[in-house]
């Protein structure tokens, strides 16, 4: 395996700290990192040229406690209020099941969404994650949306990360994972370790088309990962995107552009102090709005 390119950039500070009982995300434009007990996240996030807000849909929301980060991104075909509903409806989502650890019922109300969906002709796929910190495990659902990639820093390599990897755990302390009816979609956790990475993109990362009509496919997007410095994420993004474009000729996307990336950075959730338990309470019995 080529060395990874490396960078004497220092790592950018996390410009957002998330707050307990907080939901943050949509479908427009970002560009932002954010930072939760135990992961610094960077989102970036372009709707395809010529549209202010797009069919991918990403949203983070932190637990009362600050013990559950999940992480959703989603890929609606299409634009405007359709996908711009979605989003909404995904948010709600996030409220509801904001201190929940099991992801069975949102899961399962999210397909019925997208059946919905299908019905009108439309399409959605997404990537559910939920960390817990107590225990540094990342719980995934895949529906449909292409499969999030692992760096671990033990093998010092990259990898998809699915259910058929020996890393995979199908429990989570008293928690049974597995498939969840009345879907078709398996959860299932992998155990992180400090400066591990995860990254969780849109289909338009694989389907960059090069000009002689080439797409890269799973397999080049590790290639080009794999050849990337994954210690330093906001540098590991720009040059990931520079390499897409590269790759397309410098021909803009097709498509709308999404990723997702999490580096566990070993921390645990702090005690919550007295005015943070207040506002949590507060949020949880909708006398504050989330």
């Amino acid at each position: 395996m080529a060395q990874p390119q490396t960078t004497d950039r220092p790592v950018t500070p996390p410009e957002v700290k998330m707050q307990c009982m907080e939901i943050w995300g949509g479908n427009e434009a970002r560009d932002t990192a954010l930072s939760v007990p135990g992961i610094d996240a960077w989102v970036h996030s372009q709707p395809q040229p010529g549209h202010r807000s797009g069919g991918d849909i990403h949203y983070v929301s932190m637990c009362g406690t600050g013990r559950i980060t999940r992480f959703v991104v989603a890929d609606v075909s299409g634009h405007g209020e359709q996908a711009s509903e979605l989003a909404r409806f995904l948010r709600s989502l996030m409220r509801r099941y904001i201190n929940t650890l099991d992801q069975a019922k949102f899961v399962q109300r999210l397909n019925q969404e997208f059946s919905r969906a299908a019905d009108d002709g439309m399409f959605a796929t997404a990537v559910l994650a939920t960390y817990f910190a107590p225990l540094d495990h990342l719980v995934v659902v895949n529906a449909g949306h292409p499969a999030p990639l692992w760096y671990r820093v033990e093998t010092n390599k990259w990898q998809v990360l699915c259910p058929q990897l020996p890393e995979c755990t199908h429990r989570l302390a008293n928690l049974p994972l597995g498939v969840i009816a009345p879907t078709s979609y398996e959860q299932f956790a992998v155990r992180l370790a400090k400066g591990d990475v995860v990254l969780i993109y849109t289909d338009s990362f694989i389907e960059a088309r090069s000009p002689d009509g080439q797409l890269l496919g799973e397999e080049g997007l590790l290639k080009i990962v794999s050849g990337l410095d994954p210690a330093n994420p906001l540098a590991f993004r720009e040059a990931l995107l520079n390499a897409l474009d590269e790759y397309r000729g410098h021909a803009p996307p097709e498509d709308d552009m999404t990723l997702l990336l999490l580096q566990h950075n070993g921390a645990d959730p702090p005690w919550p102090s007295l005015g943070q338990t207040l506002r949590s309470i507060g949020k949880m019995m909708r006398l504050i709005k989330v």
